[in-house]
């Protein structure tokens, strides 16, 4: 394993391209594990490093989300293109057909498919989330969160037992197969919090299987990770409605239980914004590093979930 790299793209410019004056959060910029790396052969202006790190599920995976580049469905929030590579980290070669999930919660921290056991709050909450009391976000961060990070369960979104779905909501959740170059997008909003989680969205990599007319079906998972957002672009979000309105104490990447604290390696995404308008929108990029023949499923008992998705019509 200790041959198998992680390939980032290079040059924050190249995603700030067409954004003007804008906002580069970089993964590669200033983060803990990265370094200089050899390059792979043929893949110019890319560097290769070593595999993304590996995360646990989380209680809300649910594993019939649709084919669909589009998952934002009727939830506000500052839209965001999330836009992921997936290669073998050994050889550096893009992964064709690689079914990728996401899954996320909405701009008051609310997940579909579990609104009643979400934690999210602020104005109004959707889904009979009770909003907790707790100070609202600030242009700084509050520092540690009162009471301990849940450690799985009901609103904890990282680590425990999976949950059933109480509701047959699926917002904010979609697959997409990656094409020649390993390039997936979707089309959704920038995550809120909840609490004892810091701002991120899940992520899963199934290969081997195929798509028919009931989903992505056969093949094995070969990643599940969580993928992570600068403090600099939550602060931001946090002045624009309706993240503004919330009053769940906000957890730092920091102090986050799940974040591994080696940036791009992590899941530490690339944001590109244009400055101070964060609400025109936000775009999110990273590239993964897996090994297509090792199965990771992120669950404790290492069983292999369904990678089933059913297409959208």
């Amino acid at each position: 394993m200790t041959r198998r790299r992680m390939m980032v793209l290079g040059g924050g410019a190249v995603v700030a391209a067409g954004l003007g004056t804008a906002v580069v959060t970089s993964a590669s910029a200033g983060t803990a594990g990265e370094g200089g790396g050899a390059k792979g052969k043929g893949q110019s202006g890319d560097v290769c490093y070593r595999l993304t790190s590996e995360t646990t599920e989380g209680p809300y995976y649910i594993d019939a989300d649709k084919i669909r580049r589009d998952i934002t469905e009727d939830r506000e929030g500052i839209p965001m293109t999330l836009r992921l590579k997936v290669i073998d980290s050994d050889t550096c070669k893009p992964l064709k057909g690689a079914a990728v999930d996401i899954w996320h919660c909405d701009a008051l921290g609310i997940y579909s498919g579990y609104e009643s056991l979400s934690t999210g709050g602020g104005g109004g909450a959707p889904g009979g989330g009770t909003p907790p009391t707790g100070t609202p976000p600030t242009d700084a961060p509050t520092g540690q969160p009162t009471g301990a990070p849940p450690t799985g369960g009901p609103g904890g979104g990282g680590g425990g037992g999976h949950e059933e779905p109480t509701d047959d909501k699926r917002y904010l959740r979609g697959t997409q197969l990656t094409d020649k170059h390993g390039y997936v997008e979707f089309r959704t909003v920038f995550p809120g919090w909840y609490r004892g989680r810091c701002v991120h969205v899940h992520t899963k990599v199934h290969v081997g299987g195929k798509l028919t007319k009931a989903g992505y079906e056969g093949g094995h998972t070969c990643h599940t990770g969580q993928l992570f957002f600068a403090e600099s672009a939550v602060l931001d979000s946090a002045k624009v409605a309706p993240y503004s309105t919330s009053t769940t104490e906000r957890t730092t990447l920091d102090d986050d239980t799940i974040y591994p604290g080696n940036g791009a390696a992590g899941g530490l995404l690339t944001l590109a914004y244009p400055k101070g308008k964060i609400a025109k929108g936000v775009r999110a990029t990273l590239t993964l590093g897996v090994d297509p023949d090792e199965t990771h499923t992120g669950t404790d008992a290492g069983t292999q979930p369904g990678a089933s998705a059913s297409p959208a019509a």
